[in-house]
């Protein structure tokens, strides 16, 4: 799996995937500038009337719940199902799902009505897309008892995605299988937007692979070696916004032998 996933950074600088992307108005910017990083190129289209237009052209499609309104879940809606119906990777940001009920109807209806590839998001997030009773404060995560690593392998198999939990230590599970990611640094929790990015990344690594546990592996794993390289660059007079500037370039350095050398990963099997 190491190996399958590393050699997904060459393919994403050679075919360059085009990465279409419903995201919030917070993060828009740095989404954009994670995939190009990365080596894909994004579009943020987000009209209703243009999206299954624009998705018909892409290799992956991200869509992010950070900042929605009726108009942004129409666009969604449209995006997906036209994405679903060409066979295009579907990758979902449950952002701060179980913080009110419209947020949490929302993703609900979407999971109905849209099949999703890849869904990411942090622990709180993850519990209630599978009916927990948590409250997400905001978009920020609450802590709970149980690991990630068995957050990722449950919601997995309740919602037939490849499951994305972030945190201090990350997992990514098919159900089967589950990858537990030992990277990063406190700094990515001060940067608005870091697991916005994160989903971003991961949408680049779909667009070049039918192999999308190991491109949710290379995104998320991606985000948290260029947290922890950036912040070993900063001078003691440097704080979050140079972050936030170090942390984007190191993702346009990030290479298979960088990755190789910086990810720690291990692997659980499910009984």
């Amino acid at each position: 799996m190491k190996h399958s996933t590393a050699d997904l950074f060459e393919k994403v600088r050679e075919r360059k995937p085009l990465v279409h992307q419903i995201t919030n108005f917070v993060t828009v910017n740095d989404c954009a500038n994670a995939t190009l990083g990365i080596g894909g190129s994004p579009v943020m289209t987000s009209s209703p009337k243009e999206v299954e237009d624009m998705v018909s052209l892409a290799d992956a499609l991200v869509l992010n719940l950070g900042t929605i309104d009726e108009r942004s879940m129409e666009a969604m809606e449209i995006a997906g199902r036209a994405a679903n119906s060409r066979n295009i990777p579907v990758i979902l940001d449950p952002v701060g799902v179980g913080a009110t009920p419209f947020r949490t109807e929302k993703a609900n209806e979407l999971l109905n009505k849209v099949s999703f590839q890849v869904i990411r998001g942090n622990a709180s997030e993850i519990q209630r897309l599978i009916g927990g009773d948590t409250v997400t404060r905001g978009v920020d995560s609450t802590e709970l008892e149980i690991r990630n690593a068995e957050l990722a392998a449950s919601a997995a198999n309740r919602l037939d995605s490849i499951i994305v939990v972030s945190g201090a230590i990350d997992a990514v599970s098919n159900g089967k299988h589950t990858t537990v990611i030992d990277n990063g640094n406190i700094l990515l929790t001060n940067v608005t937007g870091t697991g916005c990015m994160a989903t971003a990344l991961i949408g680049a690594f779909t667009g070049v692979t039918d192999d999308y546990y190991a491109a949710a592996i290379a995104g998320i794993s991606t985000m948290s070696i260029s947290g922890e390289i950036a912040a070993e660059s900063l001078q003691r007079n440097e704080g979050t916004g140079t972050f936030r500037v170090r942390l984007i370039d190191a993702i346009s350095r990030m290479n298979k032998e960088l990755w190789m050398n910086g990810v720690k990963i291990s692997e659980e099997i499910a009984n």
